[in-house]
């Protein structure tokens, strides 16, 4: 029997298993694919320092009836999807506010100031630093309402100590040459980091947990059954048995959870990616967030990646890359992107909860069973700190960060 089971291979879990391994537990981590092959494989490629506002609903009814009549490149939805995240969307829209906004970057700070070091440690431990850049990234402003939208965002930063340096189009040409001079400001955020290829990070991570004597064996996390002493899972042919489990799914974590009792109003937002050559000599030094239009460019290994913001779909159903399409014009127009090097769109799930911040510690009246999900958008960034909280917890010790704003008993009415 080992001391605990891990569900769940992208970065949420794989980080989760590193730091239980290299707190001398015996763990065994399982997931269906290789590790880094779902969610953290197609993302953005970064490890935000500034993640402060949240996923909102606009309250501006002009932006709203663009999103009603699905013509927004940034949020495009299934109507038949639509009463099924009705409830969800009430509650996000309850704290697309400005008190909503504060309340998310106070208890997101708590896991933003930690998540570049952490994934630097592990990186470090992994050799996993040629993957890392310490360039920082860019949001586009294309308008001066697009700008003065991002006051609060500014705001925060200051509040919390995060560097940025706000340019105009002369300012940002010197440093990207190869943008299209299109835009009202530009802001860079030089503590960000990004990766050349998300799926290799983690992939390292994986290794280094495997050198460490954790074991990867492929399994369904939907065989998951609670024994006299413990829990089972049928993977790598055979019965796995562990004294604790950890259920870092991501956006599967309710086919688990929901037998159990524990129902979160947990969804799936869907994103797209396909990659790019770049045209004769340009070249793109940074991420690029295009705001108004919701993507964002960056540098890959396999090219640029072009990457879409939310898609409102039950989780399985067929790719509808609509947004990619809309897309590869507005981002043609802004950098001399070429060829198409992926046969088809890459289509990711994000698992999402209306506050927008994970849960991360015990799961309510299930003994023996741990909870690190539903980081949304920043579960890259963040599953190095996560997993660092969980192990610190799962052993006794007393978490770097207060986990009180992350319990799963906030849905539970405690």
């Amino acid at each position: 029997m080992s001391d605990v089971i891990v569900l769940g291979a992208g970065m949420v879990g794989v980080s989760a298993a590193l730091h239980l391994a290299m707190k001398g537990r015996s763990v065994v981590l399982v997931d269906r694919r290789e590790p880094g092959e779902e969610t953290s494989y197609g993302n953005t490629g970064i490890v935000e320092r500034e993640g402060y506002i949240p996923v909102t609903i606009p309250k501006d009814p002009r932006a709203l009836l663009r999103y009603a009549l699905n013509q927004a490149p940034e949020a495009n939805y299934h109507l038949s999807h639509l009463p099924k995240v009705a409830g969800w969307l009430m509650q996000l829209w309850s704290r697309s506010n400005t008190a909503g906004v504060e309340a998310y970057a106070a208890d997101n700070e708590l896991l933003c100031r930690h998540a570049v070091p952490e994934h630097r440690a592990l990186a470090a431990a992994a050799g996993a630093e040629r993957y890392f850049r310490q360039t920082g990234w860019i949001r586009l402003y294309r308008s001066p309402a697009s700008f003065a939208g991002a006051a609060k965002l500014f705001e925060l930063c200051d509040r919390y100590g995060v560097a940025y340096r706000v340019m105009d189009a002369d300012g940002l040409a010197e440093i990207e040459p190869h943008l299209a001079r299109i835009m009202h400001k530009a802001a860079i955020w030089p503590e960000t980091d990004s990766v050349s290829w998300p799926a290799g990070v983690t992939k390292a991570y994986a290794a280094r947990f495997q050198a460490l004597g954790g074991r990867f064996v492929h399994g369904d996390a939907r065989s998951l059954t609670r024994t006299a002493d413990g829990w089972s899972v049928v993977a790598g042919g055979e019965t796995v048995t562990a004294r604790e489990v950890v259920v870092a799914l991501g956006p599967w974590t309710g086919d688990i959870l929901a037998p159990l009792g524990l129902k979160f109003p947990l969804i799936a937002k869907r994103g797209y990616h396909m990659h790019f050559g770049a045209t004769g000599n340009a070249v793109l030094n940074h991420p690029i967030v295009d705001v108004e239009h919701g993507f964002c460019l960056t540098p890959m290994e396999k090219g640029i990646r072009l990457t879409t913001a939310v898609e409102f779909a039950d989780r399985d159903a067929p790719p509808t890359p609509r947004q990619l399409e809309q897309l590869k014009p507005i981002a043609r127009a802004l950098f001399p992107l070429a060829e198409e090097r992926d046969e088809t769109p890459w289509l990711g799930r994000r698992p999402a909860l209306p506050d927008s911040l994970p849960v991360i510690g015990r799961a309510p009246g299930v003994a023996g069973m741990w909870l690190d999900f539903g980081h949304g958008h920043l579960g890259f960034t963040q599953g190095p700190i996560s997993g660092r909280l969980i192990a610190e917890a799962m052993t006794g010790q007393t978490p770097l960060v207060d986990l009180r704003p992350f319990r799963a008993e906030r849905f539970f009415g405690g």
